[in-house]
């Protein structure tokens, strides 16, 4: 991930913040027969994780696990939140270079592989964790026998994070004004990233205007 400094994200709350608002990632890892990569839900372990500490809590399908050779080497997990195109027409006459904004983290550790009841118990806290908010969320238990079953064509895991690198890039290259357009020009098929940058710059195109009345 390229390290520009003023779009790194650096405190792991805001890292955790967007692992809880994007919960499908990317796992990537160096396996002995070349690079391999899944696509699966991913939450934080909160029963695991204190303070600043990031856990996360998964499951993969069979034989994905072997692919991958889980808990034998570290993995990376990608996290992609809100991301669009910007286009140059949003910007001031002669700034003709289009980009792209995005929230992105990228996540290092090395998995640990649950027993048969802890991925039961895994498997049952991602399904409560998605049903929570539907109107007739539905629960593993319903169904217990039936449910443990099917996770058997599963295999949890718990991955304590011993590093990352996540990116907010924002706009935070442009003036207050173009910012202001920008996140408009955003808004009106993209909310989630215009919520994003209208969290990064919070005030700043007031101070930024009110910069200019006064050197003005």
């Amino acid at each position: 991930m390229r390290h520009t400094p003023r779009y790194l994200m650096t405190d792991p709350q805001e890292v955790k913040r967007v692992i809880r608002a994007n919960p499908w990632a990317t796992f990537v890892s160096p396996a002995a027969g070349g690079l391999v990569a899944s696509h699966y839900p991913a939450i934080l372990d909160d029963t695991a994780t204190q303070g600043d500490d990031i856990t996360i809590l998964s499951h993969f399908g069979r034989p994905d696990d072997e692919l991958h050779e889980l808990g034998q080497h570290q993995v990376l997990i990608i996290i992609q939140g809100p991301h669009d195109y910007v286009s140059p027409s949003w910007y001031a006459p002669g700034d003709l270079v289009p980009t792209w904004n995005h929230v992105t983290a990228h996540l290092y550790g090395t998995p640990h592989v649950l027993s048969e009841e802890e991925n039961y118990n895994a498997l049952s806290m991602l399904t409560d964790h998605f049903e929570q908010h539907m109107p007739q969320g539905r629960s593993l238990s319903e169904d217990d026998a039936g449910t443990r079953r099917a996770a058997n064509g599963t295999v949890g895991l718990r991955v304590k994070v011993d590093r990352f690198e996540a990116r907010a890039k924002l706009s935070q290259n442009k003036t207050p004004d173009v910012i202001e357009n920008v996140t408009a020009h955003i808004a009106e098929h993209n909310p989630a990233l215009a919520d994003e940058m209208r969290r990064v710059h919070g005030n700043s195109s007031a101070e930024g205007q009110a910069h200019r009345l006064d050197v003005g």
